[in-house]
């Protein structure tokens, strides 16, 4: 009983009061983060929990859990406390792509969860070895229709695979596709020679674009990258490539109190919007900005039905 009374003042109080609580210091934040190290999700969670530790006072602990195209860690946090002290990593893969990939998906995004803040839209890289034979797009689809079939492309999540096969679709060429379980694993493939290209978000793919051990044959953004400007989009040579880049979010459980999950989206624009986290996420090609919980409800609904259209597009086979 006692435990309960502490638990029933605790959530009456302010959010900030709640966070400097003894009790609530005692309990970390657990963010999980649905694939392995290295990833944008990673990445960007990793600077959210030192966000929210210097914010809050709390330490918040970064959990990987990946496989199944983010189905197991996305499970672990369905079945959290819906208190606000276990967060998930919600990314274009787990709430938009996979209800459409597959038909027994062991939960439903819009019932079973709540976007409660977002790193904003991002952008992706087409990624190939810095001494491949093909220095332009135009080169590689070339080479690509010369040999159907035969250039494999490596997918790590479903925003990889649908990406890729939407692109093979819009330049009319046949291309292998790979699997692999976490995104380091297909880089290093690239890398070695194993497979030929990667289509990744700007987060995941930068440092290795940045350290020369790989090459953006092109991006997919809104604009071109400031940071590299002489890289051209995928659409200045197929109009109709338009799925969106990458998305990365936070998510709750959908029992979580309304009042947690709005406090939890003002810290989380908060962060997402001021320095160190705005210009890093900018740096990388994301475009953070405020967005309220009714806000990413509803772009969350209307990005899950464009990726149904993706995914039929792309005809690619249901699980």
């Amino acid at each position: 009983m006692r435990r309960r009374s502490l638990l029933a003042a605790a959530t009456a109080l302010p959010w900030t009061a709640v966070m400097q609580s003894a009790r609530a210091v005692e309990k970390p934040i657990q963010i999980i983060v649905p694939f392995g190290p290295g990833g944008s999700g990673d990445i960007s969670a990793r600077m959210l929990g030192d966000y929210l530790t210097r914010k809050t006072g709390r330490t918040v602990v970064v959990d990987n859990r990946p496989g199944a195209n983010g189905i197991i860690g996305v499970e672990a946090a369905r079945n959290a406390p819906a208190d606000g002290s276990v967060l998930l990593l919600a990314t274009t893969s787990t709430h938009l792509a996979n209800p459409s990939l597959f038909r027994k998906l062991p939960y439903d995004p819009g019932k079973d969860f709540r976007l409660v803040g977002s790193f904003g839209p991002g952008s992706t890289y087409m990624l190939v070895r810095p001494d491949a034979p093909w220095k332009t797009l135009k080169d590689f689809v070339a080479a690509a229709k010369a040999s159907p079939g035969k250039i494999n492309y490596g997918h790590f999540n479903a925003t990889s695979k649908v990406t890729a096969a939407l692109f093979a679709h819009a330049a009319g060429i046949e291309l292998a596709a790979i699997p692999y379980k976490q995104v380091s694993q297909a880089m290093s493939e690239l890398i070695a020679g194993q497979i030929q290209v990667v289509f990744t978000d700007t987060v995941a793919g930068d440092s290795f674009v940045a350290a020369n051990q790989l090459r953006a044959l092109a991006a997919h953004s809104d604009t071109r990258l400031k940071r590299y400007p002489d890289v051209p989009l995928i659409t200045e040579s197929y109009p109709s490539f338009t799925i969106r880049g990458g998305f990365l979010g936070i998510a709750v459980p959908a029992a979580t109190p309304v009042d947690v999950q709005q406090r939890l989206n003002a810290l989380i624009n908060e962060g997402v919007t001021t320095d160190p986290i705005r210009s890093k996420l900018e740096g990388f090609a994301f475009s953070p900005a405020k967005l309220s919980l009714q806000q990413l409800a509803d772009f969350e609904r209307e990005e899950r039905e464009k990726w149904k259209n993706y995914v039929d597009i792309a005809q690619i086979e249901i699980q």
